[in-house]
């Protein structure tokens, strides 16, 4: 198996590759290329955001004794 990548790597590295898609391109909607990064990038975020609501429904509300 090889490594797995940081969800946070790729969602910075593909940030930044749709924004310079976007400067270098003037019809961005037709784009193929770009439309393709735009859909990895909606993933990414997607993946993360799962993840991030998994982790909270994990550790539930902590109870205040007082």
């Amino acid at each position: 198996m090889g490594k797995k990548r940081v969800l946070a790597d790729d969602l910075g590295a593909l940030k930044k590759k749709v924004t310079e898609g976007c400067a270098k391109s003037e019809k961005t909607e037709g784009d193929a290329g770009l439309r393709r990064l735009r859909k990895r990038l909606k993933r990414v975020q997607r993946k993360i955001s799962v993840r991030a609501a998994r982790i909270a429904q994990a550790t539930g509300k902590k109870k205040v004794s007082a």
